[in-house]
């Protein structure tokens, strides 16, 4: 399985860009333990759109369902175990998901009800794969509540 966050609009060397970055290589080395072959970002210019009809998209949406990490780590494990190869966190740009009209998200996921700024909602989400991964692989980084 592939983890692919889909990103609108660009980092441009932020600190939260740089902080994505690292959660996204430390998800990549335990992933690789978990049979995910790859976690990564890919940028998309706000003027464009994306087709993503191959893989299960989940939405970013402060209107979409929380989760516990665990419930989480549990929902990809899931994906991967039923054969999806690739699962897609599409998170939208300073508009929204406007920009984006031809993906079809199978499932919508929020952290909370608040509006996040979109680069920190992907240095979160590179946070949330890699403690998703941690969970799945019994390592200690997780500890819950």
């Amino acid at each position: 399985m592939r983890l692919l966050i889909l990103a609108v609009g660009h980092a441009r060397a932020s600190h939260e860009g740089r902080l994505a970055e690292d959660y996204v290589e430390r998800a990549q080395q335990m992933g690789r333990r978990l049979g995910i072959a790859d976690v990564a970002v890919e940028e998309v210019a706000v003027s464009k759109a994306r087709d993503a009809d191959a893989a299960q998209v989940i939405l970013l949406d402060a209107k979409g369902k929380g989760m516990t990490s665990e419930d989480f780590a549990e929902a990809i494990a899931a994906l991967r175990d039923a054969g999806n190869r690739h699962l897609v966190f599409v998170i939208g740009g300073p508009d929204g998901l406007a920009p984006l009209p031809r993906i079809k998200p199978g499932r919508s996921l929020a952290f909370g009800p608040q509006t996040w700024p979109h680069l920190l909602v992907r240095a979160m989400l590179a946070e949330q794969l890699y403690r998703a991964l941690t969970i799945l692989a019994g390592h200690p980084y997780h500890r819950g509540s």
